[in-house]
């Protein structure tokens, strides 16, 4: 694990709290919040006992409005209102949300226009998009909530993993708020965020569980012990599913503007999934870890193979060549998807060997929103006795409620920064985490081929939250 010493000044000064035990609940005490200039009507959020008891049973299970989830438990009705702010990859997001779970504004910005004209993600576009439209973006979400940033009790915004130069618009627009409103600010995992957002959803789901969060970027298999602690199951060596999706629609022709997941998904319900003989990755790989790559390239040669031409629109194409295309979008899925099934089900074997109490699986992220997806790991977790756990559509792709409620969360236990100067120095360093792993690894799932891959990783969520607890006790 790479040295923690330069990178916990972050973490430790969020330990401004005094924990008491007392039987079954931990009554937190925020007792340096703010600094001594703190707005007077802003302390009775910031230093006022929080009594926190994280029973999954203050949950009110819903798959279809999240919204409604708390409105009634009196034990989150402590009056906190969290903007989160996400900007990690490709959409612009802000939302607002209250300590009882109620989401007051959801507000999302696509970028779908850009990922069409160029393929995929352009960093530095991405960027200059995010610029355009972040002011609106956050003052609509507050504008949709009824509320102004006095209103607010705290920030929270992504600060990686992603692409750096996308964290900085969100990061900077976060420190603005929180600096011009003297609100103390959260600093918030994207992972972590995929993965907590499923405790606004179901009130069954309790630590420890499992996650299996799947975008663009990720393919990721975790054990979840706690908030903040997180064992790596396993993880993609190189590309991950969502990567897979979104580059196998672009050569097939599909529109793009829906990105690459929805558009496969589609086209594979007219398609023979068994009408092309893809190979299943890492079949004789005992692990728990994903490679996508090699199926690209399967996908590459069986479109080269048939001769179809990407440049034609699939809306353009003949009836036989929208055959073909289907029947390799068909084929692709099914193996992609197998895959994950594969992955899963040895993780869920190695998970219970470590925590047998588990009794859910968590899968989040973009590919999450995908149907297919989900009946096919409904099954997987059903084999073992298990219950599927899917946050709606809605809140699987990236958006900021994700990032406010995983504020909500850490902010509870005294995870948060105080607010930033109101004039910062223009060589002010940002603390972003463009790689930034999750948890530990765990040492069956270690791959060789990743261990050459570390050059620039953050130490994770995990190793940082354990030295920082570590240097409170």
């Amino acid at each position: 694990m790479a040295s923690l010493g330069p990178t916990l000044s972050c973490t430790i000064s969020r330990l401004n709290l005094l924990v008491e035990l007392s039987h079954n609940q931990h009554t937190i005490r925020i007792f340096r919040a703010l600094s001594c200039n703190s707005r007077p009507q802003k302390l009775f959020y910031h230093r006022r006992l929080f009594t926190s008891s994280f029973s999954s049973a203050n949950f009110k299970s819903s798959t279809s409005n999240c919204s409604k989830t708390l409105g009634s438990n009196h034990v989150f009705n402590d009056n906190l209102v969290v903007l989160g702010i996400e900007t990690s990859c490709d959409d612009t997001a802000a939302a607002v949300v209250r300590g009882n779970g109620e989401i007051l504004s959801q507000v999302v910005s696509s970028q779908a226009d850009l990922l069409e004209r160029y393929g995929g993600v352009a960093p530095k576009m991405a960027e200059e998009a995010h610029s355009q439209v972040i002011d609106q973006v956050v003052q609509d979400a507050l504008d949709k909530a009824n509320l102004t940033e006095a209103d607010l009790s705290a920030v929270a915004v992504t600060i990686g993993p992603g692409l750096s130069l996308c964290l900085r618009v969100g990061v900077q627009k976060a420190r603005k708020v929180a600096a011009t409103y003297q609100l103390p600010i959260v600093n918030v995992h994207h992972m972590e965020a995929h993965t907590l957002v499923a405790r606004l959803c179901d009130r069954d789901l309790q630590f420890p569980f499992m996650a299996l969060l799947i975008s663009g970027g990720h393919n990721l298999l975790v054990l979840a012990h706690d908030l903040g602690h997180y064992l790596q199951l396993g993880t993609t060596i190189d590309d991950a599913i969502g990567e897979a999706y979104d580059k196998s629609a672009k050569w097939l022709g599909l529109d793009l503007r829906k990105s690459g997941g929805p558009a496969i998904e589609e086209l594979a319900r007219q398609g023979d999934a068994q009408s092309v003989k893809f190979s299943v990755p890492m079949k004789q790989h005992k692990d728990c870890n994903f490679s996508y790559a090699g199926l690209k390239t399967q996908v590459k040669l069986a479109i080269e193979s048939k001769n179809i031409d990407a440049g034609i629109p699939f809306s353009s194409a003949s009836m036989d060549d929208q055959r073909l295309r289907a029947d390799i979008a068909a084929s692709f899925q099914r193996v992609a998807v197998l895959h994950l099934e594969e992955k899963c089900e040895r993780a869920i074997q190695w998970a219970l060997e470590i925590e047998p109490s588990i009794k859910h699986l968590v899968v989040s992220g973009g590919v999450a929103s995908n149907q297919y997806v989900r009946a096919r790991l409904n099954e997987v977790v059903a084999r073992n006795s298990l219950q599927l756990v899917c946050p709606p559509p809605s809140l699987c792709t990236d958006n900021g409620v994700m990032i406010a409620w995983t504020g909500i969360e850490n902010f509870r236990l005294g995870r948060f920064d105080p607010p930033p100067p109101a004039i910062e120095p223009e060589d002010c360093q940002l603390d972003l985490r463009p790689r930034w792993p999750l948890g530990e690894e765990y040492s069956r799932g270690r791959s060789i081929a990743r261990s050459m891959r570390t050059a620039r990783i953050h130490p994770s969520l995990t190793a940082l939250t354990q030295a920082s607890e570590y240097q409170s006790s």
